[in-house]
C-alpha cells in the first residue's frame, strides 16, 4: 500500500501511531453500551408492527403478562404525559413522534408495546405472545418516485434551460440509488437508569451533547436531569447520529419502574426502526462545447420521505463548485412513502448525488469522444462560483493527475471490451472525482497535567470507532512531549465539557483549536506555578520562561535544565494544574472563504463473460483533506469508505415487501454487503495541504469522503469492460448478460 506524502517535520502530527485504545478493545476490556450491568436491571424487547400502514384495533397483553418473568407490557397511553413530541428549534431526531403515543401506524415495525422481564429470553418470549389486531390499509412502498411536493433550489446562476438547448454535446440521463440500511457490527442499544430524580443513559450515540438535548424535551426534563455515556462505539455510519424510539422507551419504563432497563434493538429491527439512506432518483442533464467546456449542468433530484417526518438527502451538495459552469441548477423534492423514517448514512447527500453528478460527466466524456480525466482537468474552477468566494485550499487537479499516474492510466484504451489481463479476461478502468464539506463545530476541552507526570484531556465528544482518542492524545503530545502512553483521554460523556458530534467528517477538525487552547492554558499555569514555588525561577517571568517535555526551564537553557512539572507540583501539594479551551466552529471562516476537501479515484474491474463474474480487482484513491493527524487512521476510514463504496456499487439494497410494506432482506444473510473475498487491493495517497482557514493543524475531515465519488468510478469501469452503461444501482449480473460479445 501506498505510504502517503509528507512534509511535516513534526514527530507527533501526522505519524501513524496505534490506536490508545486499541488494547481494551482487542481484550474486551472496553465497554461498549450493552456490555453495562446494574444491580436489578430488566431487560425489554420492543413489540413491532406487522403492517405499514393503518391502525391498531386491539392489543391483547394477557398471555404475555402470565408468563414466566414477566414484569410489565407497555403499550398505548402508559406513559401519557410523560413523553413528548420534539421541539422543532434545539436538537436533532428524525422522528419527532414519542413512541406509543397513538394507535396509527405510519411503517412496518414500528413499536406498538414494549415487554420488560428479569431475562432478556423472557422477554423475547413475551413479546411474542403479544396479540394485536390492525386495521391494515395498502402501504406505498414503491422506489419508483414523483415529485409530491414543490421543487426546492439548492442553488442555480444563469440561464439552464437556454444554455442546455444550444449545448454542442449534451446527455440527458436518470440515475437511481437505492435503499441503503446500516449494518454497524454494534446493534442500536440503551441501559438507562432513574435515580428518582435523574436520568443516566449509556447510549450507542454519535452525538452524546444533542442526544441529552433531545433527551431531555421528549422526556419532560431538564437538561442537566439527563447524562448520556458512550464510551465506545462499535460504527454508526451516521444511523447512530440522532435518538431513535426505544432510548425513549427504555428511559420512560425506567422512570416507571424504578429499576435499570437494558433494550438492544436486533438486527430485523435495525431494518426497521433505526434509519436508512433513502432511495434517490435524479435526472443529470450536462452540455458542453466541442472542446468539452461546460456550458450547463442541471441536477434535478428526489428522494422518498417517511410520512410523519422530514428528512433531506443533500444530493446537490457537492454541485455547485465542483466544476467550472456559467450556467447551473440544482432542485430537489421528495414523495412519502410507508416507510420509517430516513436518517444520514455516510456522506449523506453527497455520496448518492456524485455517482449522479460524475457518472454524468464520465457519460458526456463519451459523448465528447474525450478522456474523463482531461475532461475534469479543462473544467476546474478558480474559485466557488456557488457563492463567489474563494477556495480556502483546493487540490483537485493534484489528485486527478496522481492518481492517473499512479494507475497507469496512459496505458487505457477507450475502446470498450479492448483492454484484456494476463489470463485474458476483460479489463475494465473508470474514474471519477469526489469532494466532501469541510466544517468545524463548537467545541470545548479540559486538560491537566498531573503530579504523576501524566496529563489528562477530556471533553463530550465520542469516539466511534474512527481513532478520535488516539488523534487527541497526539495534540496533547504535541505541545507537552509527553508519549501518548502517558495521556490519557476521557471522552464519551455529558457531564464533561461539552464536544462536537461526530458526523459529516467534523469531529477532529471542531476538537483542534480547543484542545490546543486547554493545553497551552495548562502549560501557562505550570509556568506560573514554578514562578511561585521554585527558587530557581524566583523574580522571573512567564515570558522568561520555556516548557519542554513536561520540563519548565529558562528560555535559551536545555531542557534537562529545567523542572518537572510532577516535581513543581509535589513541592506545591498540588495534584493538578489545568486549562480549559473552546473552539468557536467554521462558521466565521465560512462566510469568508469556501472550504472542502477533494479526493480522485481509479478502479479497475475484471469482467469474465462467460461464467458472469465481475470482480473490482484495485483501486487508486488520492486525497487532499489538509493536515493528516494520523495516517495509520486516515488510511483506515479510507479504506473502510471504499469498502462501503464498492458494496454501494455492486450489492447493497434494501428491498420491501408490496403487500406488508416489511424490508424482505432484514438480515446478514440476505442484505449483501461486501466481504473479504470482494474486497480489492487499494492504494491511498494522501496530499499534504494543511488548511489552516479550518484549524490551526490545517486537519480536514475524512471519514466520508472515501465513499463519495466511487460507485461512479466503478459503473465507467464496468461500462468500459462491457460496453454496458449501468444507471441503476448496484450493478446486476442480469445488467452485464446482454453485453456486446467481447472482441
Amino acid at each position: 500500500m501506498a505510504q502517503p506524502s509528507k512534509t511535516l517535520t513534526d514527530a507527533v502530527i501526522g505519524h501513524g501511531f496505534a490506536r490508545v485504545e486499541g488494547p481494551k478493545k482487542v481484550s474486551g476490556l472496553a465497554r461498549y453500551t450493552s456490555d453495562h450491568n446494574f444491580p436489578g436491571l430488566l431487560y425489554a424487547v420492543p413489540v413491532t408492527a406487522t403492517i405499514a400502514c393503518g391502525k391498531i384495533t386491539a392489543l391483547d397483553a394477557t398471555a404475555a403478562l402470565r408468563m414466566p418473568g414477566v414484569i410489565q407490557v407497555f403499550a398505548r397511553d402508559s406513559f401519557k404525559g410523560q413523553l413528548f413530541r420534539k421541539q422543532a428549534d434545539t436538537g436533532k431526531t428524525d422522528e419527532a413522534r414519542p413512541p406509543l403515543s397513538d394507535d396509527r401506524i405510519s411503517y412496518y415495525g414500528q413499536y406498538v408495546a414494549l415487554v420488560v422481564a428479569n431475562t432478556y429470553e423472557q422477554a423475547v418470549a413475551a413479546a411474542a405472545q403479544v396479540k394485536v389486531a390492525y386495521a391494515a390499509e395498502k402501504p406505498n412502498v414503491d422506489m419508483h418516485l414523483s415529485a409530491e411536493e414543490d421543487e426546492e433550489v439548492d442553488t442555480e446562476r444563469g440561464d439552464v434551460n437556454s444554455a442546455f438547448d444550444a449545448a454542442a454535446v449534451k446527455i440527458d440521463k436518470v440515475y437511481t440509488t437505492p435503499v441503503h440500511t446500516h449494518n454497524p457490527i454494534e446493534l442500536h442499544a440503551t441501559v438507562a437508569l432513574w435515580d428518582g430524580n435523574d436520568f443516566t443513559l449509556y447510549e450507542t450515540s454519535q452525538a452524546i451533547m444533542n442526544h441529552r438535548t433531545v433527551m431531555a424535551q421528549m422526556l419532560g426534563v431538564a437538561p442537566e436531569q439527563v447524562r448520556v455515556i458512550t464510551e465506545y462505539l462499535g460504527s454508526g455510519f451516521g444511523g447512530k447520529l440522532w435518538p431513535w424510539s426505544h432510548s425513549l422507551l427504555a428511559a420512560a419504563a425506567a422512570r416507571q419502574l424504578g429499576k435499570p432497563i437494558k433494550l438492544v434493538v436486533d438486527r430485523r429491527m435495525m431494518f426497521q426502526t433505526v434509519g436508512h439512506r433513502t432511495n434517490t432518483q435524479q435526472r443529470i442533464r450536462l452540455g458542453a462545447d466541442a472542446q468539452g467546456k461546460l456550458t450547463c449542468v442541471r441536477q434535478d433530484y428526489l428522494f422518498h420521505n417517511a410520512r410523519l417526518d422530514t428528512y433531506k438527502e443533500n444530493c446537490g451538495e457537492a454541485t455547485g463548485f465542483l466544476y467550472s459552469t456559467p450556467n447551473l441548477r440544482a432542485a430537489w423534492s421528495f414523495a412519502r412513502r410507508d416507510i420509517a423514517p430516513p436518517t444520514s448514512m455516510r456522506g449523506p447527500g453527497a455520496v448518492p448525488g456524485l455517482y449522479a453528478l460524475e457518472s454524468g460527466m464520465n457519460e458526456l466524456a463519451v459523448a465528447l469522444n474525450m478522456d474523463p480525466v482531461q475532461l475534469r482537468l479543462i473544467n476546474q474552477p478558480d474559485h466557488d462560483e456557488s457563492t463567489d468566494q474563494p477556495f480556502s485550499s483546493r487540490h483537485l487537479v493534484e489528485c486527478l493527475t496522481t492518481g492517473a499516474e499512479r494507475f497507469g492510466w496512459e496505458k487505457r484504451d477507450p475502446t470498450p471490451g479492448i483492454m484484456r489481463n494476463a489470463e485474458g479476461h476483460a479489463l475494465g478502468w473508470g474514474m471519477a472525482a469526489c469532494s466532501w464539506m469541510a466544517k468545524a463545530l463548537p467545541a470545548e476541552v479540559a486538560v491537566q497535567l498531573t503530579a504523576d507526570g501524566r496529563a489528562r484531556v477530556s471533553s463530550g465528544t465520542q469516539d466511534i470507532g474512527t481513532g478520535t482518542y488516539t488523534v487527541v492524545a497526539q495534540m496533547v503530545a504535541q505541545l507537552t512531549g509527553l508519549p501518548l502512553t502517558k495521556i490519557d483521554v476521557v471522552l464519551g460523556d455529558t457531564s464533561l465539557p461539552p464536544g462536537p458530534m461526530s458526523g459529516g467528517s467534523m469531529a477532529t477538525g471542531s476538537m483542534v483549536p480547543a484542545v490546543q487552547e486547554a493545553t497551552r492554558e495548562a502549560i501557562n499555569a505550570a509556568l506560573k506555578m514554578a514562578l511561585e514555588a521554585h527558587p530557581d525561577f524566583a523574580g522571573k517571568t512567564v515570558e522568561a520562561l520555556a516548557f519542554t517535555d513536561m520540563r519548565v526551564h529558562m528560555k535559551g537553557q536545555p531542557a534537562a535544565s529545567g523542572v518537572l512539572v510532577s516535581e513543581l507540583l509535589g513541592n506545591a501539594g498540588l495534584s493538578h494544574v489545568s486549562g480549559s479551551g473552546k473552539g468557536a466552529g467554521s462558521a466565521e471562516a465560512e462566510k469568508k472563504v469556501s472550504m472542502h476537501s477533494y479526493g480522485a479515484h481509479f478502479v479497475e474491474v475484471v469482467w469474465q463473460p462467460e461464467i458472469a463474474r465481475l470482480k473490482i480487482n484495485r483501486v487508486v484513491t488520492v486525497i487532499d483533506a489538509g493536515t493528516v493527524i494520523n495516517t495509520r487512521t486516515g488510511r483506515n476510514q479510507i479504506e473502510g469508505a471504499i469498502i462501503m463504496g464498492v458494496g454501494m456499487a455492486l450489492f447493497e439494497e434494501t428491498e420491501y415487501d408490496h403487500v406488508s410494506g416489511a424490508p424482505l432482506n432484514s438480515n446478514l444473510a440476505d442484505y449483501i454487503m461486501t466481504t473479504h473475498a470482494d474486497a480489492p487491493e487499494v492504494d491511498i495517497t494522501f496530499l499534504d495541504y494543511p488548511d489552516t482557514a479550518l484549524n490551526p493543524l490545517g486537519a480536514r475531515g475524512i471519514g466520508e469522503i472515501g465513499l463519495a465519488g466511487l460507485a461512479a468510478a466503478v459503473t465507467d469501469a464496468v461500462r468500459h469492460a462491457t460496453g454496458v452503461q449501468v444507471r441503476d444501482l448496484p450493478v446486476r449480473i442480469e445488467d452485464l448478460l446482454a453485453a456486446p460479445v467481447s472482441k
